[in-house]
């Protein structure tokens, strides 16, 4: 008795230990993100980079995307391992960044940022893979662990947005150097969690992409990622047309980014209890909300309401979402599938709402552009909608 005891108390303590591991680095790989996202953009434009130079460099990113999901996702199926595939991409990172400090050429910075977004990209779905799979392990739901990534983006956004102005841009680089070498450093404390060995014959994942039901879901998934794309891409655009200042859109992502913490939480804790597909349909038609309030709004302060609506579009989707792909995708394949979502998801979908979507807001302007952003999320929803009544029906 007492040993069984003893047993379970070094269990729960094991469990306890590994998912803060997981934690901590989620943090700190998306502390890396947020400056991605938010600053080395602006550190290219003090270097005197003009608008379109770092557009180029963004959707080369994208581009490089694909393939890097794709190789990282297959490897990691083929190999069994997704801890050392991270370490190995965090050591790329680090040496793309070490490369980028001390030049000046716009061609030689595009290869080495497209490089380094090629070891950058598959961070996230490849640590989306390990907390998933480490759940069956630790017992503590994906979305719990997920929420530390969140925190991550939103205080490092702020925090490092508030360091950066005081020591000047030109340290982006180097504070970057720092993130990803305290992410190298914790990603020795995660366990690389797989399932049961089995045989991996890539046919049949290929096999399994073309079955009419993961078709229809994914063709939905990438529905709702081109209307999230298109309100992502043009948010600041929109923004700084309608008068607003760099600390408001500085403030927008910090309460979208904050905005997913509690709904995160509450999908960790209560989630497992709703369906899927209707909490989809939900944020679909959320996403389909927000955009309609885009078109609408002309004071740039109240787009930081549509950004509290973060929670309940994205945040829901993106958890549920993935949780759906491990009911969809058997465990073997885990990695790979997840790479899929990732390339629909950000390769793309970033591309379609980047080209075609740059095409409509130019042409025919932001009302134009974010009625035709809400159609696409309310189709999505109905879509999703209609592929559960059809489930159901089969049952």
């Amino acid at each position: 008795m007492n040993d069984t005891v003893t047993t379970g108390r070094a269990l729960s303590s094991t469990a306890k230990q590994e998912t803060l591991a997981l934690r901590a680095f989620n943090f700190s790989t998306f502390s890396t993100q947020a400056l991605v996202v938010s600053f080395i953009p602006l550190y290219f434009m003090t270097k005197g980079f003009s608008e379109s130079q770092i557009g180029v460099i963004y959707s080369a990113g994208l581009f490089v995307s694909i393939f890097a999901n794709i190789i990282t996702g297959l490897a990691s199926d083929k190999y069994r391992t997704i801890r050392k595939l991270l370490i190995a991409l965090l050591f790329g990172q680090l040496i793309m960044v070490s490369i980028l400090f001390p030049l000046e050429n716009v061609v030689l910075i595009t290869i080495v940022m497209t490089l380094f977004y090629f070891f950058q990209t598959p961070i996230n779905p490849l640590s989306d893979s390990l907390i998933l799979l480490s759940s069956q392990h630790t017992g503590t739901p994906y979305a719990l662990i997920r929420i530390f990534g969140s925190l991550g983006f939103a205080l490092s956004a702020y925090l490092l947005g508030l360091l950066l102005k005081a020591i000047g841009s030109d340290w982006t680089i180097a504070v970057a150097l720092g993130t990803i070498s305290v992410s190298l450093f914790l990603s020795l404390f995660i366990k690389d969690y797989q399932s049961k060995a089995r045989k991996i014959e890539f046919s049949g994942f290929f096999k399994l992409l073309g079955q009419r039901h993961v078709m229809i879901f994914f063709l939905l998934i990438l529905m709702v990622s081109v209307s999230h794309r298109m309100y992502e891409g043009f948010l600041a655009v929109t923004m700084r047309q309608l008068g607003a200042s760099d600390t408001l859109v500085g403030l927008a992502l910090l309460v979208s980014a904050t905005s997913e913490i509690p709904i995160l939480f509450l999908l960790g804790k209560y989630g497992h209890k709703l369906r899927e597909l209707p909490l989809l349909a939900f944020a679909s038609l959320m996403y389909g909300l927000r955009l309609w309030l885009m078109s609408e709004i002309t004071d740039p302060h109240w787009f930081i309401a549509t950004q509290a609506m973060h929670s309940i579009s994205f945040g829901i989707y993106f958890s549920t979402a993935l949780r759906y792909i491990s009911f969809l995708i058997p465990d073997e394949y885990r990695s790979s599938g997840q790479a899929v979502y990732t390339i629909i998801w950000t390769g793309a979908a970033g591309l379609i709402s980047g080209v075609i979507g740059g095409v409509v807001y130019e042409q025919l302007g932001r009302v134009a552009f974010y009625h035709a952003a809400t159609f696409i999320g309310g189709a999505a929803a109905a879509g999703f909608l209609l592929y559960h009544w059809l489930g159901q029906q089969n049952r």
